[in-house]
């Protein structure tokens, strides 16, 4: 047979589509070539298969050749393409049987020597094979990633030559086995945090709701630590969720592991990240921070170190919860649903209002400094905290290396836990993502209640936006409580979380 038709999948961001690699064997001058808007990288994968295939001890045909990779207007880069390029070939050329290749798709690098290496988005690619119902045969060194997938018809190989004994009838491939779960062990907890009970109470507020935060202190007060404890107290993944997460390493080129990877993500970029690192993008796509953060945590640390033109890029995803990128060559969507973390200091030198310290800044200083956060970003954070120093009782236990006080992460999380359960089962979703519709059905208040916000909207002079944002923390505080509605108490806890901003 002088034409073959193998299937694989491309990769554009964390979607993988369909594409069928041709493979077509004519009469004429002895040539190589492939179609179908090939990158540079899959230009150069003919040298690549063509000594795999003598390497191999195979004949290479002497043919004119024609690789046309379809869809033709859907761009193709990488080296994933060069394991269905070879077995169309050898297929063509009638080295196997063309009716193996029925609902069956390959994906892998292949070196010189014939040994097919690993590549980049095989998560993607499973999940899109599986629900096709085909078969996927991926590089052995991808096949811990691809086990965190429960699929019986995914299947690995670490050699040309295995592929095609299993074409062939020969031998059979290894199934790619699903990885148990590891247990999950955190090496921090909430509780080695001495102090600052306050706090601990707004994190854990913030991880119930999915809500953003913002600290703000002078240096050492543990706005880090904090923050670095918040993914011991949510909750784990569930499957849907995890592999979205791992979806989005997997195109990342990080790799993925069965270790904690029902762990929410924490990502902590430094504060001199570029907006393509932070939000993705770039010539050859580069998937940022906020996506690594997608059902995680994002912990901005010295916020208004931060370029202003940087942060103002996360706006769109804050709201959206994922993030559109169009370029030249591709258009991408990529999911950004993340929960921001904030933490700065109040001045330049930190020590703004601090009754330890004077300030040594000028007031034109701090207005520049404190500028560098626009108003329309701190707007979209639910939660304004202060942090302050440690009181003499809280400072004399740390320095005698005293446990803190407090809850267990463990137990927070079973709060948070249970109020994310009740959230779910209210309406389907956490209450930071409800819309303003959603919010007037399930965040309703009684009449002097409703009365009551009112004043404070007009007294605090806050947007509709934080109207909104105030009572969906109110909702959490409420769930937290195991409450039906919310009341006045939870209101006035969720007011304090904004009143200290705007008395400056």
């Amino acid at each position: 047979m002088s034409l073959a038709v193998v299937l694989t999948r491309a990769n554009i961001g964390i979607e993988a589509p369909l594409v069928r690699v041709e493979a077509h064997l004519s009469n004429g001058l002895p040539g190589f070539s492939i179609v179908g808007l090939p990158e540079t990288a899959v230009k150069e994968s003919k040298e690549r298969v063509r000594s795999a295939i003598l390497n191999a001890q195979l004949d290479f045909p002497d043919k004119r050749i024609t690789i046309n990779l379809a869809p033709a207007d859907l761009p193709k880069s990488g080296g994933r393409y060069d394991l269905a390029i070879a077995i169309g070939i050898l297929v063509a050329s009638g080295l196997a049987p063309a009716y193996s290749l029925a609902d069956r798709e390959f994906l892998g690098e292949l070196a010189l020597s014939g040994d097919i290496r690993s590549v980049n988005a095989v998560l993607p690619a499973l999940l899109a094979a599986r629900g096709v119902k085909y078969s996927l045969v991926i590089p052995g060194e991808n096949r811990h990633e691809a086990g965190l997938v429960e699929n019986p018809h995914c299947f690995w190989a670490g050699h040309l030559l295995e592929v095609l004994g299993d074409l062939c009838g020969k031998s059979s491939l290894p199934t790619v086995r699903k990885q148990p779960d590891h247990g999950i062990a955190y090496p921090v907890d909430m509780r080695d945090i001495v102090g600052q009970h306050v706090a601990k109470r707004a994190l854990t507020i913030a991880a119930a709701g999915g809500h953003n935060l913002l600290m703000q202190g002078p240096p050492g007060t543990g706005k880090t630590l904090l923050a670095s404890r918040i993914p011991t107290i949510l909750p784990l993944l569930d499957e849907k969720s995890a592999l979205e997460v791992a979806a989005v390493r997997s195109i990342s080129a990080q790799g993925v592991s069965a270790e904690n990877w029902r762990v929410p993500p924490f990502r902590s970029p430094h504060h001199t990240a570029s907006a393509v690192a932070l939000v993705g993008g770039g010539s050859a796509l580069k998937v940022g921070e906020v996506s690594m953060a997608h059902h995680g945590v994002l912990f901005l640390d010295e916020l208004p170190e931060f370029c202003p033109k940087v942060l103002e890029a996360m706006r769109e995803p804050l709201e959206a919860g994922e993030i559109a990128i169009s370029r030249a060559s591709y258009q991408v969507r990529l999911p950004a649903a993340f929960q921001l973390i904030a933490a700065m200091n109040p001045c330049p030198c930190g020590y703004l209002g601090d009754p330890d310290r004077p300030c040594r800044c000028s007031p034109d200083r701090v207005r520049q400094y404190q500028s560098r956060v626009s108003g329309p970003l701190l707007d979209r954070i639910d939660l304004h905290l202060e942090v302050p120093r440690l009181n003499e009782r809280d400072r004399a236990q740390l320095l005698t290396g005293q446990a803190g006080e407090g809850e267990y992460s463990t137990t927070l999380r079973e709060q948070v836990t249970g109020a994310r359960q009740r959230q779910l089962v209210r309406c389907g979703k956490i209450n930071a993502r409800l819309s303003q519709a959603e919010i007037r059905t399930f965040c309703g208040l009684k009449p002097n209640d409703e009365n009551y916000l009112a004043g404070i909207m007009t007294r605090l002079k806050l947007s509709t936006r934080a109207y909104f944002r105030l009572l969906k923390m109110a909702r959490t505080i409420a769930d937290l409580d195991k409450a039906l509605a919310i009341s006045r108490p939870h209101l006035l806890e969720a007011v304090s979380y904004r009143f200290h901003r705007h008395q400056d």
